[in-house]
């Protein structure tokens, strides 16, 4: 199973969802520390990427994960690669270059196969989407 329950990173991940809303984001970096394979970084880069204080940082923890998460050699990771790519462009749309955001959102759309058809799926569609549309005329 891709996202083992049981798995020490996982369920550090877990925790840290739960705390994030009390600004607790220091149990993702936990979850790096703890990592010892590629997919457990990948998780946990993921989500220390959400909690950097600007653009530049979050797009570093950002290609962290992606870099992480192409060693994976499981192909159920590539359903995660949209949602990675649309992270990258989103931080390359925030520090206004718009030629590698354009080239990440339309990397994330050719991983739009690989996502389930539910809520998630469907929010990952919708935010390659929007950012397209924001950056069209850029």
């Amino acid at each position: 199973m891709l996202y083992d329950p049981q798995n020490k990173t996982v369920q550090r991940c877990a925790q840290g969802m739960t705390l994030e809303g009390e600004g607790q984001g220091e149990v993702f970096r936990q979850a790096w520390d703890e990592a010892t394979t590629d997919l457990e970084k990948f998780i946990a880069a993921h989500y220390v990427a959400r909690h950097q204080p600007g653009a530049s940082a979050k797009l570093q923890w950002d290609k962290t994960a992606l870099d992480h998460a192409q060693l994976v050699p499981d192909t159920q990771v590539k359903g995660a690669y949209s949602s990675l790519y649309l992270n990258i462009a989103k931080d390359y749309e925030d520090l206004h270059e718009f030629i590698q955001a354009r080239a990440h959102y339309e990397t994330a759309l050719s991983y739009t196969p690989f996502l389930s058809d539910d809520g998630y799926g469907k929010m990952i569609r919708a935010g390659i989407t929007a950012g397209i549309e924001r950056i069209k005329n850029r």
